[in-house]
């Protein structure tokens, strides 16, 4: 069993220039070809269960400034028809779930756009982009939006640390944010995306051992480097969930097999896969 959580749907036509060629250099040159071809209703499922992938969380971006839009409607469409397809192989059971993206800067009413979001469209949760849509995690005007997702029961996904694309500050990245708002909502669910890369993986992990609602994630970084980043990983094991980043990873298989190799125990190395997300998203894989 697999759950990745932070997979990217966008299209050529989502994202700006800087992007489709950073990801164009990471070794495959036909990348986004492969993209484009996969992210269709009835290729996307298979390409996951292909890399062992049963359950995935695709995720909306609002960030037009930095790295493009990945549009709400595109989103919900793609994973209501994908997961609407038969099952693309034998006792496959998983779902793709779709994570909204709410930009302060465009969205007037935080918390009333969450709600219609994941009560008309289907989305279980949302991505916060602080790196690439420039405001701080706990900002008061942000709060809203946090207590909005508390009421629902929606978990947050949220970019934490470094990024290499034009017009990302980093500033904003520092998972410390987060102390606040944890406190503060201490029901709502955070995954720190890419646990502080590379600045904060002190802080990510010490945040994720103080707060019950507070998960590392492991999207962006080497799976073979882990134990480099997180000697005492294992202390940590129910609260780390595993993402892959595709298509900025685009050997999506890569990073499950580099942990899979770790000398940790086999129960950790399902909490990081599968079970802790399971939590998490609230899905039941064994339906």
């Amino acid at each position: 069993m697999l759950i990745d959580v932070h997979v990217h749907v966008s299209r050529t036509e989502h994202e700006r220039p800087w992007v489709l060629e950073f990801i164009e250099s990471q070794g495959e040159v036909d990348v986004w070809q492969k993209v484009d071809q996969v992210l269709t209703p009835t290729t996307f499922r298979p390409f996951l269960q292909e890399n062992g992938i049963d359950w995935a969380v695709a995720l909306a971006e609002d960030s037009p400034a930095t790295v493009g839009v990945t549009p709400h409607d595109y989103v919900a469409d793609l994973c209501a028809k994908a997961n609407a397809q038969p099952d693309p192989s034998t006792g496959a059971r998983g779902k793709i779930i779709p994570f909204a993206s709410l930009n302060p800067f465009t969205v007037n009413d935080l918390a009333l756009e969450l709600e219609k979001l994941v009560k008309d469209f289907g989305f279980r949760g949302f991505k916060a982009y602080p790196v690439y849509q420039h405001h701080y995690m706990n900002e008061i005007r942000m709060y809203p939006l946090y207590a909005k997702a508390q009421e629902l029961g929606v978990p947050m996904l949220v970019h934490t640390g470094s990024s290499v694309f034009k017009g990302a500050r980093i500033k904003y990245g520092d998972p410390l944010h987060l102390d606040d708002v944890a406190i503060d909502f201490p029901n709502l669910t955070i995954m720190m995306a890419h646990s502080g890369r590379p600045f904060w993986y002190e802080q990510a992990f010490w945040l994720a051992r103080q707060h019950k609602n507070v998960y590392m994630e492991l999207s962006g970084l080497p799976g073979k480097k882990l134990l480099e980043y997180f000697p005492d990983l294992e202390r940590n094991a129910d609260k780390i969930v595993y993402g892959s980043d595709w298509p900025g990873n685009p050997f999506i298989r890569r990073n499950v097999d580099a942990i899979l190799s770790l000398p940790l125990k086999d129960s950790t190395k399902e909490k990081i896969l599968w079970k802790n997300a399971e939590k998490v998203l609230g899905v039941d894989v064994r339906n």
